[in-house]
């Protein structure tokens, strides 16, 4: 990946590369940064498949320490500074990176957390005085197989669990899309998502790779219809890429007013949960399906951010109850098998298996994990390792794929991936709880929430008092994304007649 970047750079070193509300970096620039990082991370003794923390807020600095840990043969472990001290913690010591690079603005969050921290500030790059060295005697350089980073995705174990992608699954997946979208040094990408979720790999990746700009948008932005608006079109952005969620609220503030005429979008690019074509509707009355042209694309982190693709027209608002994903990326197969592993007809559901090139390594320090989820061998199918995702599809009469949900509890709410058993197993620790019972509830439009259903421990007072415990609770302990909004004291829990608990009961 920082070959392909180099070589951008090279090309156009004046181009810039980055772009936020305060300033503009070139390729030139950036490069070069990077690499005195690269430089001082070798010296660290640095090199393939060595995990790095990377602990920065959305910034310049960010793009730097992904990059420069990248030059120097290691793989970057995103931290969010906004996660609170709890999981921060548990990332660092489950992943085991010897050396976190971070920004002075995150000294406060990383603090002494990290025995052996790296500075990158400006054109600065320092150790703390507890930087280790790791033995730096004959690294090769980094290949096409080493690791390019580790993304951690939420567990039904109740821990987090880190999944590992290698260069060649990311740089395959701009090769394999590129008939479809011809992305070039023409295009302008906002990068809208956190670093520690996979869509930022498609945004960051998407941009440097083919010599593009990306616009760091400021985190206020991401939470205002309005500011979004107004950032897309003062930056000319041609590449958009949201879940159906957050695209839903810029479509709702389209329809109280704001003005969504005049932007330069050629894309828009939907992806991290389930999209239904009517939900673009307005989208579409008010500018058509040409330009921007609206993309469907199903994906998982262990796949490497996309697997499928469909373009949404306005032929397709009239489908209901469905979510088409379309086809396969050109070098993936995915096979939709029943229970016992066998190929189900045409039109009957199953769950879906990923073979191919964007198949991940594995998850970090799992071996069973691993084992269990990714398949090693499928003779029948002629395939030789698979993952199997949990989703539950249909291959409809056409050839094209429909997701229809989950063959588990797990959730996919704006864009990320949750696994209700870790929110319960941390409220669970509440004095007081006896049980905790975390489900999706619809809003409308398009807000979709956690709630949590708290059933007191024997003996334990049904009040208020116990919500308020679980919130503050859930605030050390859980990112942002894993709060529930809303927290119920109940006296029981619904079950089903097999005895399990009735989930679509505690949506209601």
């Amino acid at each position: 990946m920082h070959e392909i970047f180099r070589d951008r750079a090279r090309e156009a070193p004046e181009r810039i590369a980055l772009t936020t509300t305060d300033e503009s970096v070139s390729y030139g620039d950036l490069d070069a940064r990077s690499d005195r990082l690269a430089d001082h991370l070798a010296e660290l003794g640095v090199g393939p498949d060595v995990l790095v923390g990377l602990c920065v807020r959305r910034s310049p600095e960010a793009i730097v320490g992904m990059l420069g840990i990248l030059k120097a043969g290691g793989a970057y472990v995103p931290i969010d500074p906004s996660y609170p001290a709890e999981r921060i913690d548990y990332l660092l010591s489950d992943s085991g990176a010897p050396i976190v690079v971070a920004a002075r603005n995150t000294a406060g969050v990383i603090g002494d957390r990290h025995p052996s921290v790296v500075w990158i500030d400006s054109d600065e790059v320092t150790s703390g005085p507890g930087a280790v060295r790791l033995d730096p005697s004959g690294h090769p350089p980094a290949s096409a197989d080493n690791l390019a980073y580790v993304i951690y995705t939420s567990g039904s174990t109740g821990t987090p669990k880190g999944v590992t992608v290698e260069h060649r699954n990311v740089v395959r997946l701009f090769e394999q899309t590129d008939p479809w979208f011809a992305f070039d040094d023409r295009d302008t990408w906002s990068l809208f998502h956190s670093i520690s979720f996979d869509f930022s790999v498609w945004e960051i990746w998407g941009a440097l790779l083919h010599g593009g700009r990306l616009v760091l948008m400021p985190e206020a932005s991401t939470r205002s219809p309005s500011l979004l608006v107004s950032l897309l079109r003062s930056e000319r952005v041609t590449v958009l890429n949201q879940t159906p969620s957050a695209f839903h609220q810029l479509l709702f503030s389209a329809s109280q007013g704001a003005d969504t005429a005049g932007l330069s979008l050629r894309l828009v690019i939907f992806g991290g949960e389930r999209l239904e074509p009517r939900q673009l509707a307005p989208w579409i009355e008010r500018h058509g399906d040409e330009r921007p042209q609206l993309v469907n694309m199903y994906g998982i982190t262990e796949t490497t951010v996309h697997c499928t693709y469909r373009r949404i027209t306005g032929a397709d608002l009239d489908t209901t109850g469905v979510s088409v994903i379309g086809v396969p990326i050109p070098d993936l197969r995915v096979h939709v098998l029943d229970d016992d592993g066998r190929p189900v007809p045409d039109g009957k559901p199953g769950e879906m298996y990923i073979a191919g090139g964007g198949v991940a390594r594995g998850y970090l320090n799992r071996p069973d994990l691993t084992a269990q989820r990714f398949v090693s061998s499928m003779a029948e199918l002629g395939e030789q390792r698979l993952y199997r995702t949990g989703d539950v599809g249909v291959r409809l009469p056409g050839g094209e794929l429909a997701y229809l949900g989950r063959v588990d509890d797990q959730l996919k709410i704006r864009g990320y991936r949750i696994e209700p058993g870790e929110i319960e197993q941390c409220l669970a620790q509440v004095p007081g709880v006896g049980r905790a019972v975390v489900v999706a509830r619809d809003f409308g439009q398009g807000d979709v929430r956690l709630v949590a259903h708290l059933l007191p421990a024997r003996g334990t007072d049904a009040d208020d008092g116990l919500a308020a415990a679980a919130e503050r609770h859930a605030v050390r302990s859980l990112p942002r994304h894993l709060r529930p909004s809303l927290y119920k004291v109940v006296t029981e829990i619904p079950m089903t007649l097999q005895g399990k608990v009735d989930r679509d009961a505690l949506g209601q």
